[in-house]
């Protein structure tokens, strides 16, 4: 049986930590997980509108086979800079892939649009790198909802936010998933509180309300239908040993979960993105079984972080949606 880590959260993951950052007044923020060491990474895209930094080189015949940290980040392409404010901490730390006498910090990204969410943003200077560098120097067992990149995210019909989740799976291997929920369509079924992630809880986590036994699967589906103002962007990781075919499969694999928590998903006018992680902990014991049972963990593992991230948004000044407190909470 599969179980939530101590954390039921991707630090359960031995070896990662996650740092945020985030302007209350923006309506924004950075996710940056890292490392205590390089850890193998790969990607998976399905959205039709992906923005992205350094994707190309976790593909399994590029060089670079490790990654110094990954960002997840607001602010549409401007969100790209954060990447720079990490790469600039992690340099000045001595952190990177060695060239010559220089070190080169890699340190891939995604990003999710969420200028539109009631934010100031009439900024005279690019606010990303400066929100990269906090969060990559900042590492916590972290709150949920709104909090780092999840601080502006929205769905169709409420807020999202910045959800994560771990299981434990009977071979030892741990697995875990961070998100930012900014999606085109809804994370609940129809105008209720049901969470379409609902088969997937465990001990409760977004409010133990079960599945709806009816759904109006037959309706067109609702949605932001704005190109480029939706995102779901991910990282799912593990401690088992995987290469980065490796890693690639479990994100691909991963993408079920986001499949079964939002509708729809993987449309043209999202970007939605995982990164898979390996740190390698722990030895392959069976080539075959493992990586099947580690991409359904990851699949199950997202779908229930998002579910999470939405379930624990919070109020703030200007928001344009309710969070699901507010809507069904109480």
């Amino acid at each position: 049986m599969m179980v939530p880590g101590a954390l039921n959260l991707i630090t359960d993951v031995a070896g990662l930590t996650v740092g945020n950052a985030q302007d209350d007044g923006l309506k924004s923020g950075v996710t940056v997980l890292r490392g205590a060491a390089p850890f193998t990474a790969g990607v998976n895209v399905m959205g039709g509108a992906p923005g992205t930094r350094e994707t190309d080189l976790l593909a399994p015949d590029k060089t670079v086979s490790n990654v110094n940290a990954l960002v997840l980040s607001g602010g549409s392409a401007f969100g790209l800079a954060a990447a720079d404010g990490v790469a600039a901490a992690l340099r000045e730390a001595g952190i990177g892939f060695a060239v010559g006498p220089h070190i080169v910090p890699i340190v891939p990204a995604a990003i999710v649009f969420d200028l539109a969410n009631g934010g100031a943003k009439d900024w005279t200077e690019n606010p990303y790198p400066a929100l990269g560098r906090a969060a990559c120097e900042t590492a916590s067992d972290f709150a949920l909802g709104t909090v780092g990149a999840g601080t502006g995210a929205t769905t169709v019909n409420l807020k999202g936010g910045l959800g994560s989740a771990s299981l434990v799976l009977p071979s030892g291997y741990t697995v875990g998933a961070l998100v930012v929920v900014n999606a085109l369509g809804s994370a609940t079924v129809d105008d209720s509180p049901h969470f379409h992630a609902a088969s997937c809880e465990m001990d409760a986590e977004f409010g133990a309300l079960g599945p709806k036994i009816t759904h109006n699967a037959g309706l067109t589906p609702r949605t932001k239908m704005n190109p480029g103002e939706a995102t779901t962007i991910a990282i799912v990781a593990t401690d088992a040993a995987l290469d980065k075919a490796g890693c690639t499969r479990m994100a691909t694999a991963a993408q079920d979960g986001m499949a079964r928590a939002l509708w729809p998903s993987h449309t043209p006018m999202d970007g939605d993105l995982v990164f898979g992680v390996s740190t390698g902990g722990m030895p392959l014991n069976d080539p075959v079984a493992d990586p099947l049972n580690l991409g359904h963990a990851a699949s199950i593992c997202l779908a229930r972080a998002i579910a999470r991230g939405v379930y624990g948004a919070e109020k703030a000044p200007d928001d344009t949606l309710p969070t699901w407190q507010e809507k069904f909470g109480g």
